[in-house]
């Protein structure tokens, strides 16, 4: 029913050069334990810092996707940040010995190979999924370049490129399954037009470019010295314009349009950075490592945002627990069983549903004449979808207690007809059987209640 965690079945190393600083790093990819995430460590600075792959650590999107935390940067990370997301990791630890992440042959193909060599192995936990349920989207005004996600059931981009040239005036790329992404897309390598060559050198950067990690697109004729001088550039003995194709000789094609599937293997890298997988589709035109970060951090925002609103309910989809699941979990019994089905877990909360009528017997006496749910029952109703939360890992073996209240609000009252969609997060990790709790009750979209809680864990006598 849900999908578990992954990370490396054991660790391996890359050697290479830096694309913009031209200086060779040493990097490991290491199993992390579960909820780490992805993050880097810098192994050639006092203290070993590390640094979470996030998108508001984002700090220059020039030439490449930099990430920045207490003045320490780690640059080029899309790459290596695409083949993790692409080969369907969750928590992974990449230390370098230097402060950028080396180019290869210009695509994550060496990253998802050795990902694929050396296995990945499912870990003992629910992987959290951002389900896209509206349009999202993000323009900027001054390149025309824009990203949209729509709600899908899989994670699956849709690209569009364009340049003012005739080879690359329009391009399209697309990957339906992140499945298909270690042979449709991580192959492709990055470009680069010819008349960009000189002024990247001239600032400063591609040290550590040659022919051998990049397309390099011809958008104007080129005289043979200037060719020459090229070769010499990058210390080959020739190099040639490919007439049909309008690129240098130093490359063959692997696909009609690998640009196109390299902008789109760019922005499984940078959206990586939203820190959780999508259900949704992805539709960008004219895409950069710019604007595709920004569109990462709106979507953060949205995550974030999301935590505060009501959860989304659709009573026709079925439950991740029925009623008779529930009555396995929890032993209350009518009339103080408080939850009639459960439907979402992930790893950080629980969303459950209780039905409202005007038969409750409380309602006899509370009130006659203006029926209100007692506020006693919605903490209880919150504090047993808690205890469902918890015990979904443990099954029939333990009981939970509720031993503390805090915090509890009532913003509008609950009354015969209404449905209670009790949402509970888990504040921090369950330590020594005592967990605590977070919990919400919507009405609607309207938050009816709020609390704190916290339980304790005891297994159930035999």
């Amino acid at each position: 029913m849900f999908e578990k965690q992954k990370t490396l079945a054991k660790e391996f190393s890359i050697k290479g050069v830096g694309l913009h600083t031209g200086r060779y790093v040493s990097v490991v990819f290491k199993p992390a334990s579960v909820n780490y995430g992805i993050k880097f460590q810098r192994m050639d600075l006092a203290d070993c810092p590390v640094i979470e792959a996030d998108a508001f650590l984002v700090n220059d999107t020039l030439r490449g996707t930099s990430i920045c935390k207490d003045n320490i940067s780690i640059h080029t990370i899309e790459h290596a940040m695409s083949s993790i997301v692409g080969m369907d990791l969750d928590n992974v630890l990449i230390e370098l010995d230097g402060d950028e992440m080396p180019i290869l042959d210009g695509s994550a193909r060496i990253y998802a190979e050795n990902i694929e060599r050396i296995g990945i192995v499912e870990q003992d936990a629910d992987r959290e999924y951002f389900v896209v349920r509206k349009k999202i989207s993000y323009c900027d005004p001054k390149t025309g370049s824009s990203i949209v996600v729509l709600p899908d059931d899989e994670y699956a981009l849709n690209v569009q490129i364009s340049f003012k040239s005739s080879f690359l005036s329009n391009q399209y790329a697309f990957l339906e399954s992140i499945h298909k992404y270690r042979k449709e897309i991580s192959c492709a390598r990055t470009f680069v037009f010819l008349s960009e060559v000189e002024i990247l050198f001239k600032n400063n950067l591609i040290k550590g470019g040659d022919l051998n990690n990049a397309i390099i697109l011809v958008d104007h004729k080129v005289p043979q010295d200037e060719l020459d001088r090229l070769a010499k550039l990058f210390h080959h003995d020739k190099v040639e314009v490919r007439p049909d194709q309008k690129i240098l000789n130093n490359l063959d094609l692997q696909f009609d349009n690998e640009c196109a599937r390299h902008k789109l293997l760019d922005i499984v890298g940078d959206i990586g950075l939203v820190g959780k997988r999508i259900k949704g589709r992805i539709i960008a035109t004219k895409p950069g490592h710019f604007v595709n970060t920004e569109f990462a951090k709106l979507l953060k925002k949205e995550i974030n945002k999301e935590r505060n609103e009501a959860p989304f309910y659709d009573p026709n989809s079925l439950p991740v627990m029925d009623i008779n699941e529930v009555r396995k979990l929890l032993p209350h019994r009518y009339p103080f069983l408080l939850v009639d089905k459960v439907v979402e877990i992930t790893p950080d909360f629980i969303v459950g549903i209780k039905n409202v009528t005007v038969n409750e017997p409380y309602f006899q006496g509370h009130f006659p004449e203006t029926p209100v749910m007692p506020g006693a029952l919605i903490i209880e109703s919150m504090a047993q979808c808690g205890g469902l939360f918890v015990l979904h890992n443990f099954k029939k073996h333990y009981m939970t207690y509720l031993i503390k209240v805090d915090n509890v609000k009532f913003r509008r009252f609950v009354q015969p007809g209404d449905t209670m969609i009790l949402k509970v997060s888990l504040l921090t990790e369950v330590r020594r059987g005592v967990a605590r709790l977070r919990g919400q009750c919507f009405v609607g979209d309207k938050l009816c209640a709020e609390g704190e809680f916290m339980a304790q864990m005891v297994l159930k006598k035999e």
